[in-house]
Parts: C-alpha cells; structure tokens; sequence
C-alpha cells in the first residue's frame, strides 16, 4: 500500500477535463489529502483567497486565464510564494516546460502520466516543501 500524506493534507488542483478532475481529486484522497478542486482559473484564484494550500496541482492550458499567469501571480503573493506548485499539461515541448520552472513551479508532468508517477511527485515535493533559492 502506498504511504499515506499527513492528515490534513491540503491540496488544490486546477484542471478544467471533468474527468481529469475527478481521477485527480480522488487519487488524492486514496493518499489522505484533502482536495480542493476549481475548472477554471478564476475559480483556483477564489479559492486561493479563501485558504492557503500545503501544494497546488495546476493545469496551463485553462479556459478563463493561463496557468502560466496563475503561477506567476502566486509567486508574487507573500501568502502563497512558498506553496509548492506540481503542473500537470499536455504542453510537453521545451519551451513550456523551461517557462514553467522559470516562473517557480517546482515540478513539471507531462499528460499522460502513470498514476503512480503523479502520486510519488506529490509526495516528494510535501516531504520537501518548498526550497529556498
């Protein structure tokens, strides 16, 4: 069996795929996070507002904003500069992926991915938490 993540475990992933979001959210929840989910960008900005997160799972390509702009602004807010940040895309060229951690993600997976892949990522970078550069 998988390792479990500390109780309470918060976890916020923007993805706009229904499905994706659903396998997602419940993956996590098999590894005792607490998932939060928003479908668009503005709705992960309003939770944000609301909650600080111990990691955020975002997709880049959202229909209201870019993720690339979320993660930029998150990097800029004293509240959420240090939260880690896991992309999930489909964007899977190298420009995307250099742009990404450029920007402060801290982890970049390409779509598809094996679900045990996403799950050992998530664990590695809560054990982690974020750097200091």
């Amino acid at each position: 069996m998988s390792a479990m993540l500390p109780p309470d475990t918060q976890i916020l992933v923007i993805e706009d795929e229904p499905g994706l979001l659903t396998l997602l959210s419940k993956m996590l929840g098999r590894i005792g996070a607490e998932p939060a989910t928003a479908d668009t960008g503005n709705a992960g900005l309003d939770l944000l507002k609301e909650q600080v997160f111990d990691l955020i799972i975002l997709d880049l390509m959202l229909p209201d904003i870019d993720g690339f702009e979320i993660l930029a602004n998150l990097r800029k807010d004293d509240r959420h500069e240090k939260t880690p940040v896991l992309i999930l895309s489909a964007r899977a060229d190298p420009e995307s992926i250099s742009k990404g951690l450029e920007l402060g993600a801290d982890g970049y997976l390409t779509k598809p991915y094996l679900p045990n892949t996403l799950t050992d990522r998530v664990r590695a970078m809560l054990n982690q938490g974020r750097r200091e550069f």
